[in-house]
Protein backbone atom coordinates (compact mmCIF):
# COMPACT_ATOMS: atom_id res chain seq x y z
CA UNK A 1 0.00 0.00 0.00
CA UNK A 2 1.66 3.27 -1.31
CA UNK A 3 1.25 6.67 1.04
CA UNK A 4 0.03 9.90 -0.67
CA UNK A 5 2.63 11.82 -1.85
CA UNK A 6 2.84 14.84 0.66
CA UNK A 7 2.64 18.25 -1.09
CA UNK A 8 4.30 21.28 -0.07
CA UNK A 9 2.53 24.46 0.10
CA UNK A 10 4.68 27.45 -1.24
CA UNK A 11 7.19 29.31 1.06
CA UNK A 12 5.75 33.17 1.58
CA UNK A 13 7.51 36.64 2.64
CA UNK A 14 5.28 38.70 4.90
CA UNK A 15 6.55 42.09 5.07
CA UNK A 16 4.53 44.34 7.45
CA UNK A 17 6.07 47.10 9.93
CA UNK A 18 3.60 46.35 12.35
CA UNK A 19 5.09 43.58 14.13
CA UNK A 20 1.09 42.47 15.41
CA UNK A 21 -0.09 42.05 12.17
CA UNK A 22 2.94 40.51 10.63
CA UNK A 23 2.77 37.70 13.04
CA UNK A 24 -0.63 37.39 12.67
CA UNK A 25 -0.21 36.90 9.27
CA UNK A 26 2.79 34.34 9.93
CA UNK A 27 0.56 32.19 12.28
CA UNK A 28 -2.73 32.19 9.51
CA UNK A 29 -0.36 30.72 7.13
CA UNK A 30 1.56 28.74 8.80
CA UNK A 31 -1.82 27.24 10.18
CA UNK A 32 -2.39 26.23 6.68
CA UNK A 33 0.52 24.44 5.62
CA UNK A 34 2.68 27.26 4.02
CA UNK A 35 6.38 27.76 4.92
CA UNK A 36 6.90 31.51 6.50
CA UNK A 37 9.74 34.16 6.12
CA UNK A 38 8.98 37.31 7.76
CA UNK A 39 10.36 41.05 7.48
CA UNK A 40 9.65 44.41 8.65
CA UNK A 41 10.80 46.42 6.20
CA UNK A 42 11.92 46.71 2.35
CA UNK A 43 15.76 46.24 3.15
CA UNK A 44 15.34 43.41 5.58
CA UNK A 45 12.97 42.07 2.74
CA UNK A 46 15.13 41.92 -0.33
CA UNK A 47 18.20 40.26 1.95
CA UNK A 48 15.29 37.88 3.34
CA UNK A 49 14.22 37.20 -0.85
CA UNK A 50 18.17 36.78 -1.88
CA UNK A 51 18.96 34.71 1.07
CA UNK A 52 15.55 32.08 0.27
CA UNK A 53 15.49 31.31 -3.24
CA UNK A 54 12.89 28.81 -2.30
CA UNK A 55 10.06 31.95 -1.82
CA UNK A 56 7.25 31.45 -4.17
CA UNK A 57 5.55 34.41 -3.10
CA UNK A 58 5.56 38.03 -1.27
CA UNK A 59 2.82 38.98 1.14
CA UNK A 60 3.24 43.13 1.74
CA UNK A 61 1.42 45.73 3.17
CA UNK A 62 1.30 48.75 0.90
CA UNK A 63 2.50 51.26 2.90
CA UNK A 64 5.83 50.15 4.54
CA UNK A 65 8.61 53.32 5.76
CA UNK A 66 10.58 54.89 2.95
CA UNK A 67 9.53 52.45 0.30
CA UNK A 68 6.13 51.31 -0.93
CA UNK A 69 5.08 47.61 -1.28
CA UNK A 70 4.80 48.30 -5.13
CA UNK A 71 8.46 49.23 -4.81
CA UNK A 72 9.49 46.47 -2.47
CA UNK A 73 7.46 43.80 -5.18
CA UNK A 74 9.18 45.46 -8.12
CA UNK A 75 12.62 44.91 -6.63
CA UNK A 76 11.46 41.34 -5.34
CA UNK A 77 10.49 40.39 -8.93
CA UNK A 78 13.90 41.58 -10.04
CA UNK A 79 15.56 38.70 -7.95
CA UNK A 80 12.76 36.09 -8.51
CA UNK A 81 10.72 36.53 -11.83
CA UNK A 82 6.88 34.79 -11.33
CA UNK A 83 7.11 35.73 -7.73
CA UNK A 84 3.66 36.13 -7.04
CA UNK A 85 2.47 39.20 -4.57
CA UNK A 86 -0.37 40.32 -2.69
CA UNK A 87 -0.69 43.49 -1.27
CA UNK A 88 -2.63 44.51 2.26
CA UNK A 89 -3.90 47.76 2.72
CA UNK A 90 -6.10 49.70 3.86
CA UNK A 91 -6.87 51.82 1.51
CA UNK A 92 -9.10 50.60 -1.24
CA UNK A 93 -7.67 49.44 -4.67
CA UNK A 94 -9.15 52.12 -6.72
CA UNK A 95 -7.16 54.49 -4.72
CA UNK A 96 -3.71 52.70 -4.57
CA UNK A 97 -4.22 52.80 -8.30
CA UNK A 98 -5.40 56.49 -8.70
CA UNK A 99 -2.21 56.87 -6.13
CA UNK A 100 0.22 54.94 -8.42
CA UNK A 101 1.19 52.72 -5.50
CA UNK A 102 0.16 49.79 -7.42
CA UNK A 103 -1.18 48.79 -11.16
CA UNK A 104 -4.63 47.75 -12.15
CA UNK A 105 -3.80 44.10 -12.28
CA UNK A 106 -2.30 43.90 -8.36
CA UNK A 107 -4.13 41.74 -6.29
CA UNK A 108 -5.01 43.81 -2.94
CA UNK A 109 -7.01 42.59 0.33
CA UNK A 110 -8.36 45.44 2.23
CA UNK A 111 -7.50 45.45 5.59
CA UNK A 112 -9.59 44.25 8.08
CA UNK A 113 -9.06 41.01 6.22
CA UNK A 114 -10.26 37.06 7.02
CA UNK A 115 -7.72 34.42 6.68
CA UNK A 116 -9.89 32.94 4.03
CA UNK A 117 -9.25 36.16 2.27
CA UNK A 118 -5.76 36.37 2.44
CA UNK A 119 -5.54 32.61 1.74
CA UNK A 120 -7.92 33.05 -1.50
CA UNK A 121 -5.56 35.69 -2.84
CA UNK A 122 -2.68 34.05 -2.07
CA UNK A 123 -3.57 30.88 -3.72
CA UNK A 124 -4.39 32.79 -7.20
CA UNK A 125 -1.10 34.15 -7.25
CA UNK A 126 0.87 30.46 -6.87
CA UNK A 127 0.79 27.50 -8.71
Amino acid sequence: MSEAPVVEKPTVLVVDDEEDLRDIMRRMLERRGYATLVAGDHEEAISVCRAHPEIAALVTDLTLPGVSGGELAGAARDLRPGLGVVFISGLPKDIAVTKGLVGEDALLVKKPFTADALLEALKSVVA
